[in-house]
């Protein structure tokens, strides 16, 4: 028989299916996406109707050519990528860079990687979809366009180096509108107050709240309010000790004896339905709750468990189950636990999506009788993989049946008073009895889950024990985590779930957000960009216009739309608005007024620096010839969206002189990050948790000795000492001039000296390597990188070329001489070495009057 060339994406894969097909195939990956569009422009001819200019990628050249060598020879090449959008634009590219006809290539597509699957999905081959095609082109176009209009306006309008996207900018936003609501939020008071009735069994107490009084509900909203209730009781509170709880809320018990007489008893009976097998979106956040997985991370597992042929495709919004996983859960479910917990025909979910792509199935094993301790998974793969594997199973289980029991009793000599006790008992586990879904860090913590009550017939008398109150305040909404942000994409129908991760990583990387205790908190520049844009683009930022965009995506898919009238009917009013935008005056900083400086009577006003957030006194028409204004930085949990003038005001009581240490002076500093203690010639940061303005020359001391005691050489390596210490990116060791990182692999608390002296080793020999000359004077080097020689000039990268040749030997580079480099340099930076003239400075003069 003729050899068959099938090309996948990754190795992984490769292998996998490779040992299903047998020697008539050759199976190899391309590696991910090999056209794309170019990197140094936009790749997008406008004017030819959105005509992409693809090349193959930088990259993947090697690849390519090695692919084409394997080629040579097959009777067929079969294209065997992902069964998703992505998948069929990585085939059809594949099926341009082989030169084949699209509309005749081979196409074969599969939802979950075993031999069974596979074999089928080989046996009946198909064409490449050209809508799925479209949809994915229109979208990687659409957001280049958006990326390299929008992100030069922000560069010039805002600040330099800034980003934009599509969907990047809309979940920013969210995340900023979430901190405002947070910031404005004002806690609300409210009393909880309880009889505690000792049952006839005289050892069971059970609580009971006020909740009606003739009728009505009864709140309590402040201290005012319980005092006054309680003083119908007999009760004083006066004299009663209030305590404060961990929360710093007041609460208070009692000792209070009055008979309360059983009015009212319900018992009704509930079901809770298992959750649905997993989508994309709510993996990541069940991966997020129970094992705590980031999104990115859950689906890199989640693709190495794919790819290995445990799971089914895990890029789907759908949660379709095959009858054969029906039935194999089903005959888990009598064997486990008894046909009393299975359902006899099997349950099917209705997906809530109207996005579903491809008629994908949920995430699922794909073979339940494959049980969750099974071997060949490191141990997040088992951890994932159990977590699927439960939650399908008990997708098929019967319901649980919980029975709710109300009582409510009234004190004899108050009728009229109603206090109500609540419980709860799983009568039938059900699916409960494999799974229980997780819930969000933030869902209220005295939530549904309730303890049995006791029998009781009505009329029956119980005496109190006790009473006692507790205040409570509304809490703001919680922020954002990753998976919650997820939720709320999805909700709003923003994104897909190919798209879910890389927006939320990108994001980060691009100094939108900081993650703090798994928290997305947005920066400062966060606030200004999305103001910015929320006003230059207010349609382009709403919520229901990105999920419009989706849904014309979706239609492309599906046929239903012309792709590149789709991106014609948005780039028009897009490209006005860059236009209007660029043409408009001055930069926006997110610029606020603060108030009037007491001092000087100058205005002080927080803003964006080309260097990041700052408070700022004095503006340009209060200011004398050539001088300059005041600025501060912020310190660590203050915003320039929010900071009041008494907060701006502290900041300029930095540096603040604090004494002498061991005969060296104290100072208290603001830096570019963070605040700082000052000894000598030492720089010593302040921990986020320490208020800078409440560190006195004690403290002080306190925070040097430990850096002195941290700085410590902990050994030597040939002759000299190395420190340990930590800095913005982690644990490091510092050998002379060199910083080396310790890898995660490594404790830093327990690092022993051949792992140290090992890591500076390797230190001190990739250094070697990377420099072929240096002239240190000059600040130029020429170094190696990993597409071949560059210059590095004032920490600038720049290319090493002469007369249009790219020089990428390395013995060539080491024959350059300086004014050979500095003529490279020159050609790219002119003027690069011409002498800065010196400025004269005009003489202020001895007075100014403010305007």
């Amino acid at each position: 028989m003729s050899m068959k060339l099938v090309i996948v994406e990754s190795p992984a894969k490769a292998k996998k299916i490779r040992s299903y097909l047998g020697k008539d195939y050759k199976v190899e990956a391309s590696i991910g996406h090999i056209r794309d569009l170019p990197t140094k422009k936009m790749g997008v001819d406008i004017e030819a109707g959105f005509e992409p200019e693809y090349e193959i990628s930088p990259q993947k050249k090697k690849r390519v050519t090695e692919l084409k060598k394997q080629a040579k020879g097959v009777q067929e090449i079969i294209l065997a990528t992902d069964p998703d959008r992505e998948g069929e634009a990585i085939a059809w590219h594949l099926a341009h860079i082989f030169g084949l006809d699209p509309k005749q290539a081979d196409r074969v597509t599969y939802n979950e990687i075993t031999k069974k699957a596979i074999l089928d999905a080989f046996s009946k081959p198909k064409k490449i979809d050209i809508d799925l095609v479209n949809a994915q082109q229109s979208r990687r176009i659409l957001d280049r366009i958006v990326g390299y209009e929008l992100s030069p306006l922000l560069w010039k309008k805002v600040q330099a180096g800034l980003s934009a996207g599509r969907v990047q900018s809309v979940a920013v936003k969210i995340l900023v509108e979430r901190e405002r609501e947070i910031r404005a939020f004002e806690p609300k008071e409210s009393w909880q107050l309880q009889a505690h009735l000792i049952h006839t069994d005289k050892k069971t107490l059970i609580p009971a709240e006020l909740s009606k009084i003739s009728g009505k509900k009864k709140v309590f909203k402040s201290q005012a309010d319980i005092e006054k209730f309680l003083a119908t009781h007999q009760i004083d509170l006066a004299n009663i000790e209030l305590k404060k709880d961990k929360k710093q809320n007041l609460h208070f018990a009692l000792v209070h004896r009055e008979d309360f007489v059983l009015e009212n008893s319900t018992q009704k009976q509930s079901k809770r339905n298992p959750g649905a097998p997993f989508t994309t979106s709510t993996l990541q956040q069940e991966a997020s709750r129970k094992l705590g997985m980031g999104v990115k991370r859950t689906m890199q597992v989640a693709q190495s468990l794919y790819q290995n042929g445990h799971i089914t495709y895990m890029r789907t919004d759908s949660v379709h189950l095959s009858g054969t996983a029906i039935e194999q859960a089903k005959n888990y479910i009598i064997e486990t636990y008894g046909s009393g917990y299975a359902l006899s025909k099997g349950r099917q979910y209705k997906t809530k999506q109207n996005s579903a792509q491809e008629a994908h199935e949920a995430i699922r094993p794909t073979d339940i009788t494959k049980k969750p301790n099974g071997t060949g998974m490191d141990a997040q793969e088992a951890k994932l993989y159990k977590l699927i594997w439960e939650r399908t199973v008990a997708s098929q289980m019967k319901e649980a049946i919980v029975e709710l029991t109300t009582y409510e009793f009234s004190p004899k000599s108050a009728p009229q008073e109603i206090w109500t006790a609540k419980g709860e008992v799983i009568t039938f586990p059900g699916f409960m009895k494999l799974y229980i879904e997780g819930v969000d860090d933030d869902t209220p913590s005295e939530s549904t889950q309730k303890k049995e009550l006791p029998k009781l017939s009505d009329g029956a008398e119980l005496p109190s024990k006790q009473l006692s109150g507790q205040q409570k305040f509304t809490l703001p909404p919680a922020r954002y985590t990753e998976a919650s942000l997820v939720k709320k994409l999805e909700s709003e129908g923003i994104g897909r779930p190919s798209t879910y991760a890389p927006t939320i990583a990108t994001i980060q990387e691009r100094g939108y957000v900081v993650v703090e205790s798994k928290k997305l908190v947005p920066t400062d520049i966060a606030f200004v960009v999305t103001d910015y844009l929320s006003r230059q683009f207010p349609w382009l930022m709403r919520y229901d216009f990105t999920a419009k965009v989706e849904e014309k995506f979706d239609a492309i898919a599906g046929g239903k739309e012309n792709w590149k009238d789709m991106l014609s009917a948005f780039y028009k009013p897009f490209h006005v608005g860059i236009v209007e935008s660029e043409g408009s005056d001055g930069k926006f900083s997110g610029e606020r007024i603060l108030g009037k400086d007491e001092k000087t009577g100058r205005t002080i006003l927080a803003r964006m620096s080309r260097f990041g957030p700052v408070i700022q006194i004095g503006t340009p028409d209060e200011l004398a010839e050539d001088e300059k204004p005041r600025y501060a930085n912020l310190t660590p949990g203050l915003s320039i969206d929010d900071i009041s003038l008494e907060e701006a005001q502290k900041l300029f009581s930095f540096p603040k002189d604090l004494g002498e240490h061991e005969g060296q002076p104290v100072l208290i500093g603001q830096g570019r990050y963070g605040p700082y203690v000052k000894w000598g010639t030492a720089y010593v940061s302040i921990p986020r948790d320490i208020n800078p303005h409440a560190v006195d020359i004690e403290m002080a001391k306190k925070l040097i000795e430990e850096k002195k005691k941290a700085d410590a050489p902990i050994g030597t390596y040939e002759g000299e000492p190395y420190t340990k210490g930590k800095g913005r990116f982690g644990p490091f060791l510092k050998y002379k001039n060199l910083y080396v990182s310790i890898p995660r692999a490594i404790d830093p608390e327990d690092i022993t000296q051949e792992q140290a002296h090992d890591l500076i080793a390797k230190k001190i020999e990739k250094e070697a390597n990377r420099y072929i000359q240096v002239w240190e004077e000059e600040g130029i080097s020429i170094e190696n990188g990993r597409w071949g020689p560059f210059i590095k000039f004032n920490k600038k990268n720049l290319k090493l070329e002469k007369n249009g040749e790219r020089i990428k030997d390395a013995d060539l580079a080491k024959k350059l001489t300086l004014d050979e480099v500095k003529a490279i340099i020159t050609d790219q930076i002119p003027g690069a070495f011409k002498e800065k003239s010196k400025k004269t400075t005009k003489k202020k003069s001895a007075t100014k009057k403010k305007k």
